[in-house]
C-alpha cells in the first residue's frame, strides 16, 4: 500500500463518477504508432494501482491518426479521457492544460513514447508522502550519444541556474500534488523547471531512479537545438520569474 493515501477525491464529471486520486496526463503529438502500447501499459498500471487513477490525453494538435485512436481508447474505457488542441501549442502548453483540467489531488505525467514505464509510478508514489513533487531519474539511458550528451549539458546548465539539486529534470515521469501544480505560472519551456518552481513555493522535491527504454516507434519531436539553446534561454526567463515570484502564507483570517 502506498504511504499516506487513504482518502479519495471525487471527479467533477458526473459521467465518470468513480472516485479518483491520481490523474496521469499524457501529452500526444503524432504518436499513432505508440498509442496501442500506451493504452495497454497504462491500463495495466491502473488495474494494479492502490489508488484510483484516470488518464488524461492532451492531443497537442497531432496531424496523424492520433486523435481517432485516442477517441477509440476513451470509448472503450471511461477511465481514459482527452483534450484535443485546435492546433499545436507545444509541450509546456500540453502540461499546463493537464494541470488546469485535472480534478484530482495528485497529477502524474508521462510521455507517449513510453521511454519510461507507467509501472515506475509505483516507485514515485511510495516516496510522495513527505514531498510535493517526485520526479524520475532515468538510469542506463537508451538514447543516442548525442542525445544523452546534450541532455547532460542542459541539465548541468539548469542546475547551475536553479540550484534545485535535480540530476534529470527532463525525465518524463513525475507526480505532483495538484495544489502545487496549479500554482505554477507556466510559459513555453517551463516544463523543464517544474522542480525549481515547486521550490519557489517552498515545497519539497525528491528524485527517484527509474527505468529507461529505447523509443521503438514514432519520431522524437525534439532536436539538439531544443535541448541546448532552448533550455539556456529559458534559464534567464526562470531567473526573472524567480525574482518576481509572489509567495505568501496566510497566518490568520477573520
Amino acid at each position: 500500500m502506498y504511504k499516506g493515501f487513504d482518502v479519495f477525491f471525487e471527479m467533477t464529471d458526473t459521467a465518470r463518477s468513480i472516485p479518483h486520486t491520481l490523474t496521469i496526463i499524457v501529452p500526444v503529438y503524432n504518436e499513432e504508432a505508440n498509442l496501442a502500447r500506451v493504452e495497454k501499459e497504462l491500463s495495466a498500471f491502473i488495474n494494479e494501482a492502490k489508488i484510483n487513477t484516470c488518464i488524461l490525453f492532451i492531443n497537442d494538435g497531432s496531424t496523424d491518426a492520433s486523435q481517432a485512436m485516442i477517441e477509440e481508447i476513451c470509448s472503450r474505457d471511461n477511465r481514459f479521457r482527452f483534450i484535443c488542441f485546435a492546433r499545436n501549442a507545444g509541450l509546456s502548453a500540453a502540461i499546463k492544460a493537464g494541470f488546469d483540467h485535472a480534478d484530482t489531488s495528485l497529477i502524474g505525467y508521462i510521455d507517449a513514447d513510453l521511454q519510461t514505464t507507467p509501472a515506475d509510478f509505483h516507485l514515485l508514489l511510495n516516496e510522495l508522502e513527505d514531498f510535493d513533487l517526485v520526479t524520475g531519474v532515468r538510469q542506463n539511458r537508451k538514447d543516442s550519444f548525442v542525445k544523452n550528451m546534450s541532455s547532460t549539458i542542459a541539465n548541468s546548465i539548469r542546475r547551475a541556474f536553479t540550484n534545485d539539486g535535480m540530476d534529470d529534470t527532463g525525465c518524463p515521469l513525475k507526480i505532483i500534488r495538484a495544489e502545487a501544480a496549479k500554482k505554477i505560472p507556466m510559459f513555453k519551456g517551463l516544463h523543464r523547471f517544474l522542480p525549481a518552481m515547486i521550490l519557489l513555493q517552498n515545497g519539497k522535491i525528491k528524485q527517484v531512479a527509474v527505468q529507461h527504454f529505447p523509443r521503438i516507434a514514432g519520431k522524437a519531436n525534439f532536436g539538439l537545438a531544443n535541448r541546448l539553446l532552448g533550455p539556456l534561454s529559458d534559464c534567464f526567463a526562470y531567473l526573472w520569474m524567480k525574482k518576481k515570484y509572489i509567495n505568501y502564507e496566510i497566518g490568520k483570517k477573520g
